[in-house]
């Protein structure tokens, strides 16, 4: 049996990508992508649900984003799901899971 680990998101970046270039050149941004989702309450009102998501982008792809987008482009993230961990400044193991994207379609440049 394959597994299949793939996302596909759309929504607006909440802050300005971080790109970090390493010593052998390649690139990584980073961004944190806010996502919506409408609903009725119990009440009968509209409320929304806004989910935060964070989105790595490496390479080729990083450097044709760096200049594109910004805080609120509407993008659409292909990518699959992968958890690190990192320690912290306090020694605290921490846990993080983010979109590593394949390809981010700009729908505007915001």
């Amino acid at each position: 049996m394959t597994t299949i680990n793939r996302v596909q998101l759309g929504g607006n970046l909440g802050n300005n990508p971080e790109v970090k270039t390493f010593e052998n050149g390649n690139k990584l941004m980073r961004f944190s992508l806010a996502t919506n989702e409408s609903y009725k309450t119990i009440k009968g009102e509209t409320a929304t649900d806004t989910q935060w998501h964070f989105v790595a982008v490496w390479g080729k792809l990083a450097e044709e984003l760096e200049s594109v987008i910004k805080k609120g482009s509407l993008v659409t993230v292909d990518g699959r799901l992968v958890t690190r961990n990192y320690v912290d400044k306090t020694g605290s193991k921490k846990y993080i899971t983010e979109v590593v994207a394949k390809e981010v379609e700009v729908k505007n440049k915001a």
